[in-house]
């Protein structure tokens, strides 16, 4: 596997297990040391992009509020209403697409619909596709202007 190829699936794994962490932290309400710890112990946890899993995590929890306040307005409903896979693979992505910007857009949102379709109600990426492009130009301004 080529090199680039590889950062691509560890950073896959990277945010499928954050999306799971970001599950289990929500329902559960675990210290997050504790619960990235118990997830070094997944199998799939070699294959991952370790830092990055860590700064996704760890950033939607530090930065809920901020994360929840951009995805609120954005939804139909409370946030306490969202099914908690959608609402993690949300928050994970607001995230990315504020504080990762050397992530394409393109990128995040493909992602995010792709973590959905695995891990998601039936036809609930079209839900949080439509939640995240209306995020992008939040976020996304330059690299907006620069695609036109």
């Amino acid at each position: 596997m080529s090199q680039p190829q590889q950062v691509i699936h560890q950073r896959q794994a990277a945010r499928r297990l954050a999306m799971q962490a970001l599950y289990a932290w929500q329902l559960a309400g675990q210290d997050i040391s504790e619960l990235l710890k118990q997830f070094e112990q997944d199998p799939d946890y070699r294959k991952t992009d370790k830092d990055y899993f860590a700064t996704l995590v760890r950033g939607v929890v530090t930065n809920l509020d901020k994360v929840d306040g951009f995805l609120q307005p954005q939804l139909d409903r409370p946030l306490a209403q969202i099914d908690p896979v959608e609402l993690s693979i949300l928050r994970l992505a607001t995230f990315e697409l504020e504080q990762q910007l050397e992530v394409p857009y393109k990128v995040v949102l493909n992602e995010a619909v792709s973590l959905t379709k695995k891990f998601g109600a039936m036809d609930a990426h079209k839900f949080v596709n439509g939640v995240l492009d209306k995020l992008v130009p939040t976020f996304r301004k330059l690299e907006l202007s620069a695609k036109k």
